[in-house]
């Protein structure tokens, strides 16, 4: 008896790893313990096995009687043992015995899921309220006129946005995503390239500046991600594919050319103004701006001013609270005008003499004694660039800098000139 009993403590050790587990509070369910049971079977043929192996058959058959004492002796001690465990073991471990079946995303849903939840907290939504004066009592109430969406662009607080969702606010409201508001001031924006630039006082621990990426080398076909607010609904994400690059849309505010603009198909509509578009590596590639739709909500075809552009202009903002783009300092005619002339070129409506191009001597539209029409100069080119139409006049002096001297070409009656300008910025920023 004492060989197999030290046989039975010599073999235990191969198996204690099943108990080597903390220790469980008390109040637990019956449904722990019976899944803790599930191993008594496997747990007794282990020990059953064990003694087998370490005993020779002739010491097994010398006696019935002591067969079925060491039978009842491997029952009892595992059954000491087991109940033990139920009450050591904890639910954790326990729980490793339970299969389950966890939720299955295929990786580029999981991928998804991951640039939603990294790129959220870089979202804000935002809230113009215009100044309303009661008609019975004549109190001036704020009311909101509308709302947008903007990113957190670095730890200083700057939001960046289009100028059409806080053009005319008497005040905004930013609302980041743990649903904490602050008031917010402009700092300044450019109403040419469809850019604001805000500024909140929040706690650097809340602000998650948004990953800045490049669109100088985006390809038409790439995966895209638009975050926004349509409709008032706060972090919607849509999906879609770069559908068209280099696109030319308008400013909704002075009409001036935006170039180089991203043409996608995730779903933008009224709310997603201001809001950034990502690449697959969650990464800033453009503003969300504008629908091509005749409905006012999607249609499949959405522009995003790209970060390259907004970039330049952000830093301007901030640094100076202005961007400071050349001019000519000339109202010209709308295209169609001059179409219906038969010629090509941008034509000079007026320019006023205190300006860059008064001053180089080009002549305005006019009328004579006789209340004739007498055309003014038809610009042609730009530094030997072609001038077909105003966007392409817009084209070329984006390209140029203040204080730049240009060389005008011009037809005066039926003659070619050529004219130097010196290029200054716009009266209201200098």
């Amino acid at each position: 008896m004492a060989a197999l009993a030290s046989t039975f403590f010599a073999t235990t050790p191969k198996v204690s790893r099943l108990n080597s587990v903390p220790k469980l509070p008390l109040g637990r369910s019956l449904s722990h313990f019976k899944r803790v049971t599930l191993i008594t079977p496997v747990v007794v043929s282990a020990l059953r096995d064990e003694f087998i192996r370490n005993n020779s058959a002739s010491e097994l058959d010398s006696s019935n009687g002591l067969k079925k004492l060491v039978d009842s002796l491997f029952v009892l001690c595992t059954s000491v043992a087991l109940s033990a465990t139920l009450f050591v073991a904890d639910v954790d471990s326990a729980s490793a015995f339970v299969v389950t079946t966890p939720r299955k995303l295929q990786s580029d849903e999981l991928a998804t899921v991951r640039l939603f939840q990294e790129n959220t907290p870089s979202v804000v939504y935002i809230t113009n309220l215009a100044a309303r004066q009661d008609a019975f009592t004549l109190d001036v109430l704020e009311v909101p006129q509308g709302s947008g969406s903007g990113f957190v662009w670095d730890t200083q607080g700057h939001v960046v946005t289009n100028y059409h969702v806080i053009r005319g606010a008497s005040d905004l409201k930013v609302t980041l995503a743990d649903q904490s508001t602050y008031d917010a001031k402009v700092v300044g924006f450019d109403q040419d390239k469809d850019v604001a630039v805000l500024r909140i006082e929040a706690p650097k621990g809340k602000l998650r500046p948004i990953p800045i990426g490049v669109s100088a080398d985006l390809l038409v076909g790439q995966k895209v991600y638009a975050i926004g607010n349509p409709f008032g609904l706060d972090h919607t994400l849509t999906t879609g594919v770069i559908s068209g690059l280099r696109r030319e849309i308008s400013s909704a505010a002075t009409g001036r050319p935006i170039q180089d603009v991203i043409q996608t198909d995730a779903a933008i509509n009224p709310g997603n103004s201001g809001g950034p578009l990502i690449d697959s590596a969650g990464n800033l590639i453009g503003i969300n701006t504008a629908i091509y739709s005749p409905s006012g909500a999607s249609s499949g075809v959405g522009f995003s001013i790209p970060v390259d552009t907004v970039s330049g202009i952000v830093d301007q903002l901030v640094k100076f609270g202005k961007v400071t783009r050349p001019i000519l300092g000339i109202k010209f005619a709308p295209d169609q005008s001059v179409e219906q002339l038969g010629v090509s070129g941008v034509l000079v409506l007026d320019a006023p003499p205190n300006g860059p191009a008064g001053k180089a001597g080009l002549q305005s539209t006019k009328r004579d004694a006789y209340g004739r029409l007498i055309l003014g100069d038809i610009i042609t080119s730009v530094n030997g660039k072609k001038v077909a139409n105003g966007s392409d006049l817009y084209r070329i002096l984006d390209q140029c800098k203040v204080g730049d001297k240009v060389e005008v070409e011009v037809l005066r009656g039926d003659k070619l000139e050529k004219i130097p300008v010196l290029l200054e910025p716009k009266p209201d920023e200098s």
